[in-house]
């Protein structure tokens, strides 16, 4: 939080009829100065996105588009907001939603399930375990196996980034949406970006190539009870035809190539995909009812 010293003094002389005084004499009367004010001012998103601890991620924003997204979504001061499996979103929702009295629930997987998602647990709250900087953030946990660990109608929003593949490559997506809207308070809302796969083109239904269809994806959500709100084309890339060797992960920032000696490796050009750019992305707002 910032704060604004602002501060007044005033000096009375005294005057008599239209004759000419000294300016100042010993017997002048001089008001007391002001007390000094703390003004406080609010962390807006457009700071924290701007902050120089974002050095390393700003890079993607012309693809992210942090400021657009979030504004898209609705993430105001105030709320309660959960970011199912953070991560490139925390520098700038943690210490904002701190500054603002909102809440901001960082949700992990459950420890136990492996060792290396332990050390991405711990990894993650030692990075964050600054209060000064990014507030009491919240843990909470999401599985296929163990659902979703906020409990009911008690948050305002959750936000998902490029993560409904995964959940259909687990055959659990239709039991995350059911969860989000448990836990969404009445009126919450629920924001997805992930990978967009053209609706003329078949969908996978376990998501193998990193790329869901929007139609997909709001069935999904209507069949948990949300209420589709609209969508975005803020994080749209026409370039990307959805179509590449190894799906999405051919992009940026994977960039993946074929095995070295194989058959696609003979006829692969990495320039093209890096020109390409990262991926084309569905940005969708749903809505819990009242």
């Amino acid at each position: 939080m910032k704060r604004l010293l602002i501060g007044a003094a005033v000096l009375i002389t005294a005057c008599s009829g239209g004759s000419s005084e000294p300016a100042a004499t010993a017997d002048a009367q001089v008001a007391p100065v002001a007390d000094v004010q703390a003004v406080e001012t609010r962390l807006t998103l457009a700071d924290a996105i701007a902050h120089p601890r974002r050095a390393e991620d700003a890079a993607r924003d012309m693809f992210r588009n942090p400021q657009e997204t979030l504004d898209f979504f609705e993430v105001g001061p105030g709320q309660s907001v959960a970011e199912i499996w953070p991560g490139w979103y925390t520098p700038i929702l943690a210490p904002y939603m701190a500054d603002n009295d909102g809440t901001y629930v960082a949700v992990l997987y459950p420890d136990g399930v492996s060792e290396r998602l332990d050390s991405r647990n711990t990894a993650f709250k030692d990075r964050y375990a600054d209060t000064e900087t990014y507030g009491a953030i919240q843990f909470d946990s999401f599985s296929g196996d163990t659902g979703l660990s906020i409990a009911d109608n008690s948050v305002d929003t959750i936000l998902t980034f490029r993560n409904v593949h995964n959940w259909m490559g687990g055959d659990y997506a239709e039991t995350a949406f059911a969860e989000f809207y448990r836990a969404l308070k009445p009126g919450g809302m629920l924001g997805v970006v992930e990978h967009r796969l053209p609706e003329t083109q078949l969908q996978d239904p376990k998501g193998g190539t990193g790329y869901v269809q929007e139609s997909y994806m709001k069935a999904l959500a209507s069949d948990a009870g949300f209420e589709f709100v609209e969508s975005s084309e803020v994080n749209a890339n026409p370039l990307d035809t959805a179509d590449h060797p190894m799906g999405v992960w051919t992009l940026p920032p994977r960039s993946a190539q074929p095995k070295e000696g194989s058959e696609e490796a003979a006829t692969f050009d990495a320039e093209l995909y890096r020109n390409i750019g990262e991926s084309d992305r569905a940005t969708l707002k749903f809505r819990k009812p009242e």
